[in-house]
């Protein structure tokens, strides 16, 4: 079994390294992540234009239809560069209605994201930001005209740019998800303040929302807990590139800066550590790779493996984004530096969709449950 990427995978990562240097180095996200929205819609159209918008959508309608270990492809990349946008929950959104929507629901929707014409976003979560279907507090009656909804979803990935939020609620023992639209009467969002600012979130707030039945997809609790870990995996993902460009970072600072005559990189210190990052981020990214693999081909073992590559790469990155600040010394604090950056991305991945204590808890439980 070849677990290699191929070709056509390598051609696209080499095509996407090519587009995020040219259009968003980090001097431009810089720039990107003081702004309002926080993210440039003139890119988001590009990449839309490239197909990765519509990247897991099927051709009939107007996606690429390839598989989640592509989209890791890209998602690497972006982290790398730490690229503004709301690739991940765009994506999200977009592969939840490819897999669960009815035909008239893709129609209506899925060309709309997969063109960059609107953006999605998934609002799953109520009270605590534990990753699973038992947070899921908001609740509906269903009648024959559709649900009508009263709450606010909490830890919404680029609530203020969406235009399409799907929605989970439920009815007496029923999961649902709803199709609700930015303009519809009583939807607001609200921005939450980050400490990565190429990473928005916010909160949905529904007053008396309508929703038709043909916004209605009827699911499962099994169902959001995989829409779940595709969101981990994803997340995942970025970290890895993230974390690779922080180990560039360091070894060429460690081979440019000299101390007692020496470059800091013959100290073991330095060395030792350096090595260490770099067999952590191979860890993760072999966890990772099976997990990404699983969305498609192994559903069943997605669970676990979701769960062991986020809960690795949650420590480890939160470490290597610490140690890279540590070696780069003074510099590494200010706000000039790039490296702060990375330390921010880190801080802001480790607990989305699950630390790694939660994942560590979830692995024992499923282990006592096979």
């Amino acid at each position: 079994m070849n677990f290699g990427f191929t070709e056509e995978q390598e051609l696209l990562r080499d095509q996407v390294r090519k587009f995020l240097d040219a259009q968003s180095p980090v001097s431009r996200v810089r720039e990107i992540m003081h702004t309002d929205e926080g993210f440039d819609r003139q890119i988001w159209q590009q990449i839309a234009a490239l197909g990765w918008l519509g990247l897991v959508v099927d051709p009939e309608y107007d996606g690429v239809g390839l598989g989640f270990v592509d989209l890791i492809v890209i998602l690497e990349e972006m982290g790398k560069s730490l690229f503004p946008s709301p690739f991940i929950a765009h994506s999200l959104a977009a592969s939840t209605l490819n897999e669960l929507a009815s035909d008239d629901q893709k129609k209506r929707h899925l060309n709309d994201l997969a063109s960059g014409r609107k953006i999605g976003t998934i609002a799953l979560l109520d009270i605590h930001d534990l990753p699973n279907a038992e947070s899921i507090t908001l609740s509906g009656v269903i009648h024959e005209d559709g649900v009508v909804l009263n709450g606010k979803k909490l830890f919404v990935m680029d609530a203020d740019n969406a235009d399409l939020f799907i929605v989970a609620f439920k009815d007496q023992h029923e999961t649902y998800l709803a199709l609700i639209h930015r303009d519809q009467t009583g939807v607001s969002t609200q921005g939450s303040a980050t400490m990565d600012l190429t990473k928005r979130t916010g909160s949905l707030e529904l007053d008396n929302v309508s929703v038709a039945t043909q916004d209605l997809l009827l699911t499962d609790d099994e169902n959001i807990n995989r829409l779940l870990d595709k969101a981990a995996v994803a997340v995942t993902a970025e970290m890895i590139g993230a974390a690779e460009a922080v180990i560039y970072m360091t070894t060429h600072y460690a081979k440019d800066r000299i101390q007692f005559d020496n470059p800091i990189g013959k100290y073991q210190g330095v060395k030792h550590r350096l090595a260490e990052m770099y067999v952590d981020v191979e860890s993760f990214r072999s966890l990772l790779y099976y997990a990404a693999w699983c969305v498609d081909e192994s559903p069943h073992e997605l669970p676990r493996s979701a769960s062991l590559a986020k809960a690795y790469a949650s420590d480890a990155f939160s470490q290597i984004g610490t140690d890279g600040v540590q070696l780069h010394g003074a510099i590494g604090f200010t706000q000039e530096y790039d490296m702060q950056l990375y330390l921010k991305r880190s801080k802001w991945a480790r607990p989305i969709f699950g630390d790694a204590d939660y994942h560590y808890e979830r692995i024992s439980q499923l282990q006592v449950t096979d």
